[in-house]
């Protein structure tokens, strides 16, 4: 699916390159299968930061996906926070993009979705779609985060979850999402990299043992979780953008 690496650019951290391919990548998505109202979102998209200069779009950009993890572009932040499996997840995701002949840096995380997208790009229509099946309760939260915050970069997450034919009901979501903190105050992310109290001695066992000192930010908390399943790669019990050929 040509319109993936188009997507993979779109969500990347916004460059010249956008500018020097405009041509091709509105070509892309006019020939693209998807649903007409979809891709006319699409191509208003495209015109806008065509319109738009490059150093408004990047503080754009900035301003959703670098400020608190709820928009945060990479697919295990969602599911695994910090914990262990989220490192155990990554290296079985390498583990494909290998298997497929494509290798990444060390400085690189697999699972940043620009990226992964590039991968797909290079499994087939039916492989696409599958993996993109795969990571669809993760694609349409970000959707309807971004719906919320009236972004049209919603109009990406539409755009994949119809090409993965994706028969999600957004409703339930739309509504936990309404009722989500916003977590890119500054007081919120102020909140989320306070430092905990030290203490030594043995009232410290208590404090500090006995109570977690990385606590998952509200955005994480297990009964806002979304249900996601996973598929393919995760064989094993448990289980930044442009791959290089």
């Amino acid at each position: 699916m040509a319109l993936l690496k188009v997507l993979s650019v779109l969500l990347d951290y916004p460059s010249e390159q956008f500018y020097e391919h405009k041509t091709a990548i509105i070509d892309c998505v006019n020939e693209a299968k998807i649903k007409p109202q979809i891709k006319r979102s699409l191509l208003d998209f495209i015109n806008l930061r065509d319109e738009q200069a490059l150093l408004d779009w990047q503080a754009d950009y900035d301003s959703l996906f670098e400020r608190g993890r709820s928009l945060g572009l990479w697919l295990f932040e969602h599911v695994h926070g910090e914990s262990r499996d989220r490192g155990q997840a990554m290296v079985d995701l390498t583990a494909k993009y290998k298997e497929a002949g494509l290798h990444i840096s060390q400085h690189q995380l697999p699972d940043y979705i620009p990226m992964f997208l590039e991968f797909i790009s290079t499994q087939g229509e039916q492989g696409a779609r599958e993996w993109l099946l795969d990571v669809e309760h993760i694609l349409a939260l970000l959707q309807c985060r971004l719906e919320r915050r009236g972004s049209d970069y919603a109009v990406m997450f539409s755009c994949l979850l119809d090409l993965a034919g994706s028969r999600l009901d957004l409703r339930d979501m739309r509504n936990q999402v309404a009722s989500e903190k916003r977590d890119d105050s500054k007081k919120a992310i102020d909140k989320e990299w306070q430092e905990e109290e030290v203490t030594f001695g043995a009232d410290s066992l208590d404090k500090n043992c006995g109570a977690a000192t990385r606590k998952p930010s509200n955005t994480q908390r297990k009964d806002l979780d979304v249900p996601l399943n996973w598929v393919g790669f995760n064989e094993a019990e448990t289980p930044q953008a442009g791959v290089e050929q």
